[in-house]
């Protein structure tokens, strides 16, 4: 084989490791409360708003506290997440937060928050 070759070949490879590796290291999967709790990496969870009176938005500290269940409704999870609260954020059907857990503390600390309210376009039956 020729040197030439083997030198382009070697270097498409070495690319597409990078090109992988930085690839799975921004994606940010989709997982259970039991495997948030886990992880070391930054992931998202979905669940659903605990209606209750002990959650509220802290103004002075811009800091929003709540508790969400998982998609079973079987397990509880404190999330913490410093940021404005989103809009209708009391009438979520659910909530997508993405962030890391800290076992610490024993909470969810969402850098990001997706809520998805019921749609004035369903039928309302």
């Amino acid at each position: 084989m020729k040197p030439k070759f083997i030198i382009g070949a070697a270097v498409i490879l070495l690319f597409s490791i990078f090109g992988f590796s930085a690839f799975n290291s921004a994606v940010t999967p989709y997982v259970s409360f039991q495997e948030a709790r886990e992880s070391s990496r930054q992931v998202q969870v979905m669940g659903y708003l605990e209606k209750q009176e002990e959650w509220g938005y802290n103004t002075e500290e811009g800091r929003l506290e709540f508790s969400m269940w998982d998609e079973e409704k079987e397990n509880l999870m404190p999330v913490v997440y410093h940021g404005a609260q989103p809009s209708n954020f009391e009438h979520a059907d659910s909530i997508v937060a993405v962030g890391q857990y800290d076992d610490v503390d024993d909470i969810f600390f969402a850098d990001r928050l997706l809520v998805k309210c019921p749609s004035k376009y369903e039928e309302g039956g």
